[in-house]
Formats: structure tokens, sequence, C-alpha cells
């Protein structure tokens, strides 16, 4: 086994434990999401109810992105504040930076999911939070997840990394 080097420790140094804030489906294109209190998520398909249809291989089965972010880009925006469902992305978790999770799994509820990227913003941003909002959103657009093994999560799970 290779010896772990000083920024190897630091990177697998993640004792927060997140917390999942709001769960979005999205019925088909284009149409506004559908907020849920629980879901049943699966391998290949993702959150039951959510339009996305890709394959098991799919890297963007399941979208999360920040709660601390959405203040940060509706403070970008010079906004108040901003509900979640505007950024389209499924689960919105805090008390962890989700980036945190790059090149690991992590369990929510009974569902493990893969990190396999950045969720970047769209050109829809602009539409949903007005002139700049691509731009508010860059760097803040959340992750992209595979799921590993499906199961049910809810509002209030923890966010926990996998050992």
């Amino acid at each position: 086994m290779p010896e772990s080097t000083p920024l190897q420790t630091l990177l697998d140094t993640l004792p927060q434990t997140g917390r999942v804030e709001w769960i979005g489906v999205r019925p088909a294109r284009g149409e506004a999401m559908a907020t849920v209190d629980r879901v049943t998520v699966s391998p290949g398909t993702g959150l039951d109810g959510d339009r996305f249809k890709g394959r098991a291989a799919s890297k963007r089965q399941v979208t999360l992105i920040q709660q601390e972010h959405l203040h940060a880009i509706a403070s970008c925006l010079n906004r108040e504040a901003l509900g979640p469902e505007v950024f389209r992305r499924n689960i919105v978790v805090s008390g962890l930076n989700l980036l945190a999770l790059k090149g690991k799994t992590f369990r929510i509820g009974s569902v493990v999911l893969e990190y396999t990227g950045l969720c970047h913003p769209c050109s829809k941003m602009e539409t949903a939070l007005g002139p700049g909002g691509y731009n508010a959103m860059r760097g803040h657009g959340g992750i992209t997840t595979r799921v590993v093994e499906g199961g049910e999560l809810a509002l209030g799970d923890a966010v926990t990394v996998c050992t």
C-alpha cells in the first residue's frame, strides 16, 4: 500500500456530516421542479419521478448543490434569497463541502452515491435567475453523482462519507 502524503491525509480527513435540506425532481424537460419529502433512488435511473432516464454508466444520475452556495449566488445577484427549485438540482445539502467528496462514495439514507464531477450551470440559468445568472452560479453549481446502491432518502437524512 502506498504511503500517504500530507496532502492525501488532508483530503481524506472529512469528519463533517451534511444534512439533506431539500429534494426535488424534474417531471419533464422545462417543467417546474416538484418538491418531495422522500424519494426512492435506483442505479441507472436516479430519483423516481425525475426526468433523467440514463443508464448505469451515466455520471449524472443525481445532482447535488450546497445550501450555503444558494446564499452566495443570491448575493451575487443582489437578492435576499433564492428558492432551491430554481437551480434544478435534485438535492440540497447543508453542513458539508460537496467538493470535498471528490473521489469518494457517500451515503444519504440507505443510498450510496459516487462523486463523478462538477455540475456546471447551463444557459437556462440566465433565464431562471436573470441577467448574470450564469456567471453568478459559476463555481457554485454543485456536483454530479452516480448511484452505487439504491434505496430511499429523505429530508433531514445525514450525508456521510463511506469508509
